[in-house]
């Protein structure tokens, strides 16, 4: 089973390692710089040297990056819509350096313009980028939303028109949030509905396209469309819900990242535990 969780970088990347592997994982993601503010420097070659030499030490693979809030590929501001694709390619740039496999993004926010708008320009920005970044291997990931507000990617066939309009699609999948899928109002707490989810993504755009899945429950009620995580077991998807989740035939072998809270130093050891008990032998 791969399965990892969102991990600090707090004192560098290399801690990030550090602390995966501590946690077991043989998978990770993090943030690459902070995921609240605009770019202020670059990672240094040293760090990025020992970065590499730790992940193929450790075996950590493979290695996703969140990219950060303040990027909107979406927006109808043109301000911001231009500084979100430059600093998109340069997270892409950089993130080849570390060898990410992936970058995950949201689908970013219309701000009230129109769904098809907010689609059209999240489309023409990711072709700007692939085309900047042609040479990179790191792929991008459009993460599923709750559609809270203007959030774009609450129902897959957006992803659908979006990967429609773009040239170069060989570059380009999906990460599936279970959390804020059940709080869009799928309610995967069923087996039912699991399958019902599934046929959807399988329908638009092809369940081959899933490299990921966060692997969180949701606090809030089906459909509420509040983006909130809880912990594995304690949320409305339940325990239940996520043994299914975690064993199912069509998504047992891709990759499971945990975004749960992190109240306590234990909160990822004992998340990454229930999932792990969860898991049936293959």
């Amino acid at each position: 089973m791969l399965l990892g969780a969102h991990v600090s970088t707090q004192g560098g990347i290399v801690q990030a390692v550090e602390r995966a592997h501590k946690l077991g994982c043989n998978t990770m993601q993090i943030f690459s710089r902070n995921p609240q503010s605009w770019r202020n420097n670059f990672l240094q070659s040293e760090d990025i040297e020992e970065f590499n030499r730790l992940r193929q030490k450790f075996k950590i693979s493979p290695l996703f990056i969140h990219i950060p809030y303040l990027i909107n590929l979406a927006s109808p501001n043109p301000k911001l819509y231009w500084a979100s694709v430059r600093a998109y390619t340069e997270d892409i740039q950089e993130a080849e350096k570390i060898k990410a496999d992936y970058i995950v993004t949201h689908m970013g926010s219309h701000k009230d313009t129109s769904e098809d708008a907010g689609l059209k320009r999240l489309s023409a920005a990711l072709n700007k980028i692939i085309t900047r970044t042609k040479d990179s291997r790191v792929g991008i990931l459009l993460e599923n939303t709750t559609g809270s507000g203007s959030w774009l990617g609450y129902k897959f066939v957006h992803q659908k028109k979006v990967i429609g309009r773009l040239k170069d699609k060989s570059r380009v999948g999906l990460c599936l949030d279970t959390a804020h899928a059940y709080l869009a109002g799928y309610d995967i707490s069923t087996s039912d509905g699991l399958d019902q989810l599934l046929d959807e993504i399988e329908e638009n755009v092809g369940i081959n396209l899933v490299k990921l899945i966060h692997l969180n429950d949701a606090p809030g009620e089906l459909g509420s469309r509040h983006d909130m995580h809880t912990h594995i077991g304690r949320g409305n998807i339940g325990l239940e819900g996520m043994r299914r989740i975690i064993n199912h035939p069509r998504l047992k072998y891709i990759p499971f990242i945990l975004e749960t809270p992190k109240e306590t130093l234990k909160d990822d050891q004992v998340n990454l535990k229930t999932v792990r008990k969860l898991r049936q032998n293959d």
